[in-house]
């Protein structure tokens, strides 16, 4: 599938890594099912996600956390020394899932519990990047005031 973004990107301004995400998206092969997973907003500032990782150890997991991606990666050995399977119905093979993060979000906590991998995601905007209301004040703008000044300092010298 493709997707044309460009109409987009003409009349628009800082989309770009929106556009770029949109597109190598639609450019990846098939969608990928396995480790089926959650995703659940739980505030206006937290998010989980749940990864359905039965069979798996917490040492065979890997959480990594870089700028705008979250990376998990399970290492499964396929072969399991001595066992003889008659069925294997259950999926225990390596994974590679990838989540894009928006700014801001880092992951705050990460539990494997019951065959369940939780990783817990906060956004935390720095002060000095949330709104602030401006206090409105009468009189000349500043500008207006201080260019004024030496026109008035030089009559009051004449």
């Amino acid at each position: 599938m493709r997707i044309d973004l460009t109409p987009y990107r003409r009349s628009t301004i800082g989309f770009d890594r929106l556009f770029d995400l949109l597109e190598t998206n639609a450019r990846s092969s098939g969608p990928e099912n396995y480790p089926p997973f959650n995703l659940e907003r739980l505030g206006d500032d937290r998010y989980r996600i749940t990864l359905a990782v039965a069979g798996f150890g917490r040492d065979e997991i890997e959480v990594t956390a870089q700028q705008n991606l979250l990376l998990v990666v399970g290492r499964k050995d396929d072969k399991q020394p001595g066992a003889q399977f008659l069925h294997v119905g259950i999926a225990n093979r390596s994974f590679e899932r990838r989540f894009e993060i928006a700014d801001f979000v880092f992951v705050e906590d990460a539990r494997l519990n019951d065959g369940l991998l939780v990783i817990d995601l906060v956004r935390e905007v720095p002060e000095a990047m949330k709104p602030k209301t401006i206090a409105i004040k009468t009189g000349a703008p500043l500008a207006a005031v201080e260019a004024q000044t030496p026109e008035v300092d030089a009559a009051k010298a004449a």
